[in-house]
């Protein structure tokens, strides 16, 4: 079974910084390529980043380019979220999924999310 367990989630001042992780098994990690999410309270979820199996590809949202930075450990079976510059308007559940490609409509298994909150 394909379990995926996100982590470092937590409360960070408006411009701090945090590195979310998103642990993966059940599966070849290799194999695949891994997003990460968001659903603010009372929103849709939507498309934060992605990268491809290599990791020679990566993919951002608007509003997080230049801010979040995706990654990944295939020896650890780990995908990481970097997000720096952090605004009240990141407050949300992040979840971290993974699928064949990275068009975020493959992802066919889903973490349970981790909360971040920013404070003004």
């Amino acid at each position: 079974q394909v379990r995926l367990v996100e982590s470092g989630g937590g409360l960070v001042q408006a411009g701090g910084s945090l590195r979310l992780s998103c642990a993966s098994s059940g599966r070849t990690f290799s194999n695949y390529a891994m997003d990460w999410f968001r659903q603010a309270p009372g929103k849709e979820r939507e498309f934060v980043a992605a990268i491809s199996w290599s990791g020679d590809s990566t993919y951002y949202a608007d509003s997080v380019k230049g801010r979040f930075s995706i990654s990944r450990d295939n020896a650890k079976n780990t995908v990481y979220l970097q997000m720096s510059g952090l605004k009240a308007e990141d407050t949300a559940v992040y979840y971290c999924a993974s699928g064949p490609s990275v068009d975020p409509s493959t992802m066919d298994y889903w973490g349970k999310g981790t909360l971040v909150t920013v404070s003004l």
